[in-house]
């Protein structure tokens, strides 16, 4: 209803009062009091214009930037329709103040440069914004509360377009043979899990409208977590020491353009590309979700691989269209993110493909072209030998978006790591096979390099993702060098 939005009715009259006195920059004061700090949020948020006015003159009197924040979520609640029309120019002309940025009413351009800032927001701000955003859907107001923990700034969570778990997650969905998938082509993208030699296979078509799975192999519980937006698929182990089995689903939350997703048990948001919890119940404990490893592959290389494997079935539950690139042809072929992000690194184009992997907290990563041109890089990361095996060739595929048209994308690439040891590798015969310096024939598999005696060379799962999405979370990671010149651009779209 109207009267609950920001600035209601009385908006014009507050508009111009405050246009003419925005000019006014007078000498910096102590930041609002606590319990002042609270009521001018809570008169932003309120149906007073007069209230609101006054806060808004207490706030620039005060100079205080601890309301940059939840200005710059009054421009975007005024775009999405839950603040009055007129409250995103209020807001703008008031944050132009106060930090001297000429950056009218563009959110993206706001959003993006508070990321560069250390400022934070006023006592109160969670819980303001969780009922500023419960107008879009009420669940919102139960995840953002002033009393939860949280290891990030709240400021940076946006809403991503749809509704708490609006991306349905598929829960145990059915799978069939390899031999009944008719709905599948060879060359089509595929995630492929092995667990205790059982093979799975989940199409990235199906998953690119649910982005999360939350199934059992061979009976381990696994949520394969998947994030359109960042490019990156990553299987979580589901049993977490200390809280037991968790699943996942979406929470319609983003930040820096990833995937926020939330655990049904205690409604805690997690980041998805690093596996911890953020902000909730469960926010203050150190956990990491486990990564079990896991590719991206063609349908017919998987099948060649693993012939008695089962694959997601279309037959969800849900009334998608799960053709090839139904839901994000589009943004898979273009070189923009959808959401705005401040770019933590720019050695690489920030949709160019990397795989990453993590030690003692500390990351590395390599840009997949490279590794594609090199078919074996032998390397090594804190002193752990590794091995990364890119035999095969970057996955395109032709899709046509419901919303944008047709498109050629680049799906990712299939790229294995392991702990090498002593042992330097180069390409066998066959995809399934490496050479060591004495020129033992080693087989790959999901879960080790394996040598002619039965020696075996554990696999390290490692992370395929955009580079903007891995740096805006791990923005001290090493980019090999082989990778600094550059990295295969997304491919553009088709006319």
């Amino acid at each position: 209803m109207i009267d609950r939005f920001l600035f209601p009715r009385s908006l014009p009259q507050l508009a111009v009062a405050l246009l003419v006195a925005l000019p006014w920059s007078g000498a910096a004061a102590a930041p609002l009091p606590e319990v002042e700090a609270r009521a001018a949020l809570a008169a932003l948020e309120g149906a007073d214009g007069d209230a609101a006015r006054a806060a808004i003159d207490r706030i620039l009197e005060a100079r205080d930037q601890r309301f940059v924040g939840p200005l710059i979520e009054l421009i975007r609640a005024s775009e999405l329709g839950i603040a009055g029309p007129g409250t995103r120019v209020v807001a703008a002309r008031t944050l132009e103040d106060l930090t001297g940025q000429e950056l009218g009413t563009r959110w993206p351009d706001w959003v993006r440069w508070y990321a560069g800032t250390e400022l934070e927001a006023p006592p109160g701000f969670v819980g303001w914004k969780g009922r500023l955003l419960g107008r879009i859907d009420e669940n919102f107001e139960s995840l953002l509360r002033d009393e939860y923990p949280r290891t990030i700034r709240p400021e940076e969570i946006v809403w991503g377009g749809v509704a708490y778990e609006g991306i349905p997650a598929l829960d145990e969905p059915p799978h069939v043979p390899a031999g009944k998938a008719d709905y599948l082509g060879d060359g089509e993208p595929v995630f492929g899990i092995v667990i205790d030699g059982v093979a799975r296979a989940y199409p990235q078509r199906i998953l690119d409208w649910h982005e999360m799975v939350n199934d059992v192999i061979a009976g381990v519980p696994f949520s394969l977590a998947y994030c359109t937006l960042c490019g990156s698929g990553i299987a979580y182990d589901g049993r977490v020491e200390g809280v037991g089995k968790v699943d996942f689903g979406s929470s319609g939350f983003l930040m820096r353009s990833n995937k926020l997703m939330v655990d049904r048990g205690t409604r805690t948001l997690w980041n998805q590309l690093t596996g911890k919890p953020v902000l909730g119940p469960l926010a203050d404990r150190p956990l990491r979700l486990a990564v079990l490893p896991s590719v991206v592959t063609t349908w017919g290389e998987w099948r060649r691989r693993h012939p008695d494997t089962t694959v997601l079935s279309p037959k969800t539950g849900f009334d998608r269209p799960y053709d090839p690139g139904a839901a994000y042809a589009g943004y898979f072929a273009s070189a923009d993110t959808m959401f705005p992000v401040r770019r933590a690194r720019e050695e690489l184009p920030p949709k160019a493909r990397i795989f990453a992997l993590q030690k003692d907290g500390r990351s590395k990563a390599w840009a997949v072209a490279d590794l594609l041109a090199a078919d074996v890089t032998n390397t090594d990361h804190l002193g752990e030998p590794y091995v990364l095996v890119a035999r095969a060739e970057s996955i395109s595929v032709d899709g046509e978006s419901v919303r944008s048209g047709k498109a050629r994308y680049d799906a990712g690439a299939e790229v294995r790591a392991y702990r090498r040891g002593s042992h330097r590798f180069t390409p066998g015969a066959t995809p399934d096979e490496l050479v060591d310096a004495a020129g033992k024939v080693w087989r790959v598999t999901e879960a080790a390099l394996v040598g002619p005696d039965g020696t075996s060379l554990p696999r390290e799962p490692g992370v395929l993702a955009y580079w903007f999405g891995w740096t805006s979370f791990h923005p001290l990671t090493e980019l090999a060098s082989e990778s600094q010149a550059g990295a295969q651009a997304p491919v553009t779209a088709t006319p």
